[in-house]
């Protein structure tokens, strides 16, 4: 849920990008921070293993100018996408105004993509709120691959909430950024 802090004009706002190991999430974020102006962003904290997953997550602050007198600020996170942190995603996901879905677009990632789909579903319940009215954006992430499953056939079976899409090559910089002010939107219209 938003913090708006009345005293000092701030809306602070915390938005989720979601899906499985190596799908983009992170190399989102980095584009974002490597793209934006430093004076409109905080540092990026990125917590990492060896092999450079996400352990925990990835947060940046963003500022996003005034919106009706107030500053308002998005925070940027990434779950693990690994299979054994799902208590993390629970954790990272509590307090979200919006969820990026990011999805590794493989054909040989498809069952993955589901069942984190799925298990976002159930993380959401299991923090009272419903995906189905809760300001959520798609992402068709490594489109460049050969391997890459068709946008209809994605959409097909991932999107049943007519949700927007976005295809994207996260590590190109394409459809990135059509991803952030879609969710934005989402979250301030939420607001």
């Amino acid at each position: 849920m938003a913090l708006i802090n009345i005293a000092t004009h701030e809306i602070h706002c915390k938005i989720v990008y979601y899906g499985i190991g190596y799908c983009g999430k992170t190399t989102n974020l980095q584009h974002v921070y490597k793209s934006i102006n430093p004076h409109a962003r905080g540092d990026m904290l990125s917590i990492a293993t060896e092999t450079e997953r996400t352990l925990f997550f990835d947060f940046l602050p963003l500022d996003l100018g005034t919106v009706y007198g107030f500053r308002t600020r998005f925070h940027l996170y990434t779950v693990p996408g690994q299979i054994l942190y799902e208590r993390t995603r629970l954790a990272v996901l509590n307090g979200a105004d919006g969820i990026v879905f990011v999805v590794d677009s493989q054909r040989e990632k498809f069952e993955e993509n589901i069942q984190s789909l799925v298990e976002l579903e159930m993380n959401m319940r299991r923090i009272g709120k419903d995906l189905g009215s809760f300001p959520f954006v798609l992402q068709w992430n490594k489109r460049d691959l050969p391997s890459a499953a068709p946008v209809p056939v994605l959409d097909h079976y991932m999107n049943r909430r007519r949700v927007p899409t976005f295809e994207a090559v996260a590590s190109q910089g394409r459809g990135v950024f059509a991803t952030l002010r879609a969710i934005s939107k989402t979250v301030m219209a939420q607001l």
